[in-house]
């Protein structure tokens, strides 16, 4: 099994992997679908309109996802990495004013945005619970080309036929080579053991296959950049977060805060919690209001492993660039196991599939540029999973805001224990690893559909109730 770390890692914007930048992928993909000649165009027809129609949480949350919005900007042309935020509404305007999608290279199509994009809340698509229907048709309103796609979590995107073989792939040998194939921890642990590599080493040299070590380094250089600024961005910002909600970002004036105690040398029994604290919450405030974040492993958790990387660098006198980047080799390592035996999308599996795979992921980073075993960084991502199973995804609202934003913060102080613990062991523990992940599979299947990010119960209604 091989899951490249920029899979893992993917830069984009807010709020949601798995509804903006998903639906917005998929949008690119139906447009490159039209232009090629792998579907059976009828001869002299040409396609002159396009109807999307959203279901299950992409229909049920939607809207406080901006998962409309990413469909228009897709339909335009717009991908989720190069995207310019200040411009989004721009453009959201010009095809609502016109009726009509110009995405470059194509003649352009007619888009009627409140006739054409349709959230269907009572039609689920049976492969996977953010399921969208894109379709094309002449001028004559003939349907020409129809495909299905599901966003199954960290911006990734299948259509129903790519969703089935992966199914059935599951369990058989990966495609692509590489020297160090592990699908488990355990087979990470094994393979770690026979090889006498760390985790990171193993996973360079599986990345090592398909690119050189310089523009490995580049790339990992290039997420931590983004991850950074995103911080950065978080902590110079205030006002309210768009949505409705009238939530106010707080990350500003608790940085200032701490700032100040740091600078009159204040005793703060609490101080590596409240910066690891307001880290992750700058990072998701910026991902709420729309900003440019990056996918660790989705939006929804996208502050967890930067906090804990800055805390690295904050807290620890040896801290450096290195450090870095075997920090996210480990973290996306174990983030690939977790996708492969289980879920990173909280409408398949709850919050315990994002934010929990998350903190695992920042754990075992964290162990590792401590100087941890592979042992003792398999114990640090179990113990921060274990402590997050059966957590629910129910967004007040469809925003990733309440409970999202502060659930952040609690996942890397999560992650900082989990890792502080594994790291005074030896690395033998009670629960493995993989047992971890595989309940959190199954609880992910038995958890009731309000609970899995469609906002119909949990904090999403008793919020409004009161």
């Amino acid at each position: 099994m091989f899951l490249s770390v920029f899979d893992v890692f993917k830069i984009g914007i807010g709020p949601s992997s798995s509804h903006t930048m998903g639906p917005m992928s998929a949008a690119n993909r139906f447009l490159d679908l039209i232009l090629s000649d792998e579907w059976p165009r009828p001869s002299h027809a040409a396609v002159g309109a396009i109807k999307v129609s959203l279901h299950g949480s992409l229909a049920h949350t939607g809207i406080g996802h901006g998962t409309g919005r990413a469909v228009i900007l897709g339909l335009m042309g717009e991908r989720p990495d190069l995207v310019e935020p200040d411009g989004m509404d721009g453009i959201i305007e010009q095809v609502e004013r016109t009726g009509r999608i110009t995405p470059p290279g194509h003649a352009g199509y007619m888009f009627q945005p409140k006739t054409d994009l349709v959230f269907d809340k009572k039609t689920p698509l049976p492969g996977h619970a953010n399921g969208m229907s894109f379709s094309a048709f002449d001028r004559d309103g003939r349907l020409l080309l129809k495909r299905i796609y599901y966003s199954i979590g960290g911006g990734f995107v299948v259509t129903d036929t790519e969703l089935d073989a992966m199914r059935a792939q599951k369990n058989k040998p990966a495609g692509v080579k590489v020297p160090y194939p592990f699908a488990t921890a355990q087979q990470m642990l094994d393979m770690a053991a026979r090889s006498g590599l760390t985790i990171a080493q193993m996973k360079r040299a599986n990345e090592e296959c398909r690119m050189s070590r310089d523009e490995l380094d580049a790339g990992l250089d290039r997420i931590w950049t983004a991850m950074s600024s995103c911080i950065d961005r978080g902590l110079s910002q205030d006002g309210i977060m768009p949505g409705g909600l009238k939530v106010r970002r707080r990350a500003r004036a608790i940085h200032d805060k701490l700032q100040e105690e740091w600078r009159s040398n204040k005793t703060n029994p609490l101080l590596a919690n409240d910066w690891l604290s307001v880290y992750a919450m700058a990072v998701n405030e910026e991902n709420a209001a729309g900003g440019r974040v990056v996918t660790s492993p989705t939006n929804g958790a996208a502050g967890v492993v930067p906090a804990t990387i800055r805390y690295y660098l904050h807290f620890h006198d040896d801290a450096d660039q290195e450090g870095i980047r075997d920090y996210l080799l480990t973290a996306a390592a174990i983030g690939g196991i977790i996708k492969h035996n289980a879920s990173i999308s909280g409408a398949e599996v709850g919050c315990q599939g994002e934010v929990g795979s998350a903190s695992a992921m920042a754990a075992a980073g964290l162990a590792a540029v401590m100087g941890g075993t592979p042992e003792q960084i398999e114990n640090a991502a179990e113990i921060a999973l274990e402590h997050h199973l059966g957590m629910t995804c129910d967004p007040v609202a469809g925003l990733v805001q309440v409970p999202c934003i502060e659930r952040n913060a609690l996942g890397a102080v999560k992650a900082v224990t989990a890792a502080s613990l594994a790291l005074k062991g030896d690395g033998k523990h009670f629960v493995p690893l993989d047992a971890c992940i595989e309940t959190m599979r199954q609880t992910g299947a038995d958890m009731n559909e309000k609970y899995k990010e469609t906002s119909t119960g949990g904090l999403a209604v008793n919020v409004v109730e009161c």
